[in-house]
């Protein structure tokens, strides 16, 4: 049972779920309880039978970032740096378990992403923007900066683009961030239902546990010597060579059937 929340509206089809952020009005912001209740929601998805998940926005809008307004509450609230570390810190939190969900992650970008936005798209598996979206990490041109989502845009698009995107803060449309590797998929307008059904029908074919497997292996080989990817690398082959998945992907593939995770 996945946990519910008044700031996420949550769509379930079979074993895909969409993740809506529900505040429209106010661009879709990571508020505090936004970010609550998506660790609660990352946590929850660790164990389950969800294969796959799209994060959008309603609206027309994906996501703007931080919350301006809570932010300017610290100034006039008097918050400790202590505070604001914690607050800080459980924006890491965030992204850090999005990254690390074992489905298969579309970020679907209609409108615009701003700051951690931008930040939060980056940690996805695949983003897919309609044309015309905007894209901006804005902190610099506000008196801030990027932090906690900087590894993760350094991730996706490379130390010198990632530089030249936060220390200027411009803004770019869809057709920049294809070129620059943010986005994968660019459709026009009302496109974005077609192409997330043929995503889901890729994943489909994928085993679950599989994908999950190497996601966690990517995700480890930054920090790795060579030694150290190469042993992960064999006892995961080793684990996935003995599972009932790779039985039951071998024998479909010479019985020239689908194997049964790819089936309905």
């Amino acid at each position: 049972m996945l946990p519910t929340s008044p700031h996420l509206e949550l769509e379930q089809d079979g074993a895909w779920l969409t993740v809506w952020f529900n505040e429209p009005d106010k661009r879709n912001p990571l508020t505090g309880e936004r970010v609550v209740a998506l660790l609660d929601l990352c946590a929850a998805l660790q164990t389950s039978d969800i294969r796959g998940i799209t994060f959008r926005g309603q609206g027309g809008i994906f996501c703007a970032g931080g919350d301006l307004k809570a932010f300017k509450s610290v100034f006039q609230g008097g918050a400790s740096k202590q505070d604001i570390i914690a607050m800080s810190l459980q924006a890491a939190d965030l992204f850090d378990a999005v990254a690390a969900l074992p489905q298969f992650t579309v970020m679907a970008v209609e409108g615009a992403a701003m700051a951690g936005g931008f930040g939060l798209a980056c940690v996805g598996d695949m983003v897919i923007a309609t044309e015309g979206a905007k894209f901006s990490l804005s902190e610099t041109r506000i008196g801030l900066t990027p932090a906690q989502i900087a590894p993760f845009v350094v991730a996706r698009l490379g130390l010198p683009t990632a530089r030249r995107l936060m220390l200027t803060g411009a803004a770019f449309n869809s057709a920049i961030a294809h070129e620059t590797g943010l986005v994968d998929q660019i459709v026009p307008p009302g496109g974005m239902e077609t192409a997330l059904g043929q995503v889901r029908s890729n994943v489909q074919a994928a085993a679950p546990a599989a994908l999950a497997a190497i996601k966690q292996q990517l995700a480890q080989m930054p920090f790795q010597t060579r030694d150290q990817q190469r042993q992960t690398a064999a006892e995961s082959f080793a684990a996935r060579m003995l599972s009932d998945e790779a039985r039951e992907g071998i024998s479909a593939f010479f019985d020239k059937r689908k194997p049964k995770w790819a089936e309905g």
